[in-house]
């Protein structure tokens, strides 16, 4: 579905990512694990149209989007939850998840708004809360939520566990293997590594703007010394 081939990414003179190639088929939750720094946020930026590469190619479904505007990538079929997630705090929850659905025709939206509090009841019973008043958990929740009433095939999220309490992190990470369940793609970036190790299908660890590790995330997780090497217990 998405294919990623040998792609450098600069900000001005200094070079983020070097020569990544990364590869996500439909259905399947992959990884991207790395330390600060490591070029994670970038790889998701560059994919998303908010970064063009400065060599190499990106694909989806078959078709080139490297460089493409963010809004035509998003028409493509992929939608970003961006570290710190992104939501509108003066907002309130319906207005955020509506924003996310301006792609979509309004009788499909709300079938998906439907199917977004089926999954989160939570932003149902509080849709005409502003979102600033939301815990950190529902507030990342939110974010999820918006991005799926954009009708993604492929979802890309950036640090689902950010700042929330391992039993909230538990709970949205068995929410992605529901998703994956019904055919969504998930590109997952985290640094709490044995959570995500434990509902990847495959993985890739970045170690300063290179791919270090390339393969099945058991095979990561049951080399503890790897992972100890290049991130620590995780």
């Amino acid at each position: 579905m998405l294919e990623v081939r040998d792609i450098d990414v600069a900000y001005g003179e200094i070079t983020a990512l070097r020569g990544v190639s990364l590869r996500v088929g439909a259905g399947e939750i992959v990884s991207v694990l790395g330390a600060n720094g490591a070029g994670k946020t970038t790889l998701l930026r560059t994919i998303s149209g908010l970064l063009a590469p400065r060599t190499g190619s990106i694909a989806f479904k078959g078709k080139p989007i490297g460089g493409e505007p963010a809004y035509r990538i998003v028409r493509a079929g992929i939608s970003h939850v961006p570290e710190g997630r992104g939501i509108l705090g003066e907002l309130t929850v319906i207005e955020n998840l509506r924003l996310g659905a301006y792609l979509t025709p309004k009788g499909e939206s709300e079938a998906l708004l439907q199917r977004v509090f089926a999954l989160f009841p939570v932003l149902e019973q509080r849709q005409s809360q502003q979102a600033a008043m939301l815990s950190g958990g529902e507030q990342q929740m939110l974010a999820l939520g918006r991005s799926l009433l954009s009708k993604p095939a492929l979802l890309m999220i950036d640090e689902l566990s950010l700042g929330l309490a391992p039993k909230i992190v538990r709970e949205l990470m068995e929410l992605l293997v529901q998703l994956r369940g019904q055919g969504l793609a998930i590109l997952l970036v985290e640094q709490n590594v044995r959570q995500t190790l434990r509902i990847s299908d495959r993985t890739y660890m970045l170690v300063n703007g290179q791919v270090a590790f390339e393969g099945s995330a058991d095979a990561l997780r049951n080399d503890s010394g790897l992972i100890d090497r290049y991130l620590g217990a995780g």
